[in-house]
């Protein structure tokens, strides 16, 4: 399919550029694949398309503060640093800012107050465009959350409030780039709130990688390279997951990163679990390192229904949305969306797909 088919126009004041006060004030479009109907509620409002016996999963992803401010130790120049993920205690692969970056290149660490904090950041290797691998003179885990700060996507220009906003209630496991941000709508008193009603809740980890704003830049989204992330599922999910499906149950994805894991996990990328003895099975426990495309034409084998935001053009996210309706049902929502000014991106409003 052609990239171009994925792409829309958004006027730029429906880009939010702050959440919504409280979470589950936001909007949401409800969007039924089947006859291609809408309507239009807010999001604490679920309880009225979510029904007892499903079992909804959430990524507990924890986005790390990982955007650092600098200096070159030479020149003074500025630099800025997002760590995107760990090589070992003390090295990062990183996007890193700044004019003549090269192997040798030292990076004095700088305090909010603009003054050296005594963290040494060196280059050891280049990568594609501006990536490089930097080998910092502490262990990370010792200056980061003081030092560095919430790396808010570059569409958000704006906001100035509470960082935590970013994270989603039930956060856990620290080592993302960006927010799962389909699961920024959920409250502590909502997610009770569905349980007491008989829904169930269970938990993934996926580690969004910042490709996850990067555009399609290609002609075809066949010959696009899916970023790679890492994603695990443990057994108490699995377990969950694949008696709510012989129970007849739906499985309610909250976000894409949510549908990658689960479906992975569905073709045992995970896991070496004989075919035989896991063929009945919907999914099975596992970690490693999912590039699977989802795009129109996909088996979906676990997720029965999907919660998500609205996405940027051309992404691989919009791809996969499209894979889950249709392309041209999406896109009416889409054009529905930007009819009753909907917010869009992550601290947008959201979709739920039945």
């Amino acid at each position: 399919m052609q990239t171009s088919l994925f792409d829309y126009v958004l006027p730029e004041g429906l880009i939010a550029q702050e959440p919504a006060d409280p979470r589950d004030s936001s909007r949401l479009m409800v969007l039924d694949r089947t006859t291609g109907s809408r309507k239009h509620l807010r999001f604490h409002q679920i309880d009225q398309v979510l029904r007892s016996g499903d079992l909804l999963i959430l990524n507990n992803t924890k986005v790390h503060r990982g955007r650092i401010f600098g200096r070159k130790s030479m020149t003074g120049g500025k630099v800025e640093m997002l760590l995107l993920e760990p090589v070992d205690d003390v090295a990062w692969l990183a996007l890193v800012g700044g004019k003549r970056i090269r192997i040798g290149t030292t990076i004095e660490v700088l305090t909010s107050a603009g003054e050296p904090s005594g963290v040494i950041a060196t280059v050891t290797k280049e990568d594609s465009g501006s990536q490089r691998v930097v080998s910092f003179n502490l262990p990370s885990d010792e200056w980061i959350d003081i030092l560095g700060s919430m790396p808010l996507p570059p569409y958000i220009r704006e906001y100035t409030g509470d960082p935590e906003r970013y994270q989603t209630v039930f956060a856990r496991h620290d080592g993302s780039a960006a927010a799962p941000t389909a699961g920024l709508h959920f409250t502590p008193d909502l997610l009770i709130r569905l349980r007491n009603m008989g829904v169930g809740l269970e938990y993934i980890t996926l580690s969004i990688g910042l490709d996850t704003f990067k555009p399609i830049e290609v002609d075809d989204i066949d010959d696009h390279e899916i970023h790679t992330e890492w994603s695990s599922i443990d057994s108490s999910t699995a377990i969950a997951i694949n008696e709510t499906k012989l129970r007849g149950g739906r499985i309610v994805a909250v976000g894409t990163t949510v549908v990658r894991t689960l479906e992975s996990a569905a073709r045992n990328l995970f896991t070496n679990c004989d075919t035989s003895i896991c063929s009945w099975r919907s999914v099975s426990a596992g970690e490693g390192p999912t590039d699977l495309f989802i795009k129109p034409g996909f088996d979906f084998r676990v997720v029965d229904a999907l919660v998500t935001n609205f996405h940027l053009p051309r992404s691989s996210l919009l791809v996969l949305v499209s894979a889950f309706a249709n392309h041209q049902m999406i896109f009416e929502a889409y054009h529905d969306a930007v009819a009753h000014e909907y917010r869009f991106y992550s601290f947008g409003d959201a979709m739920i797909i039945v």
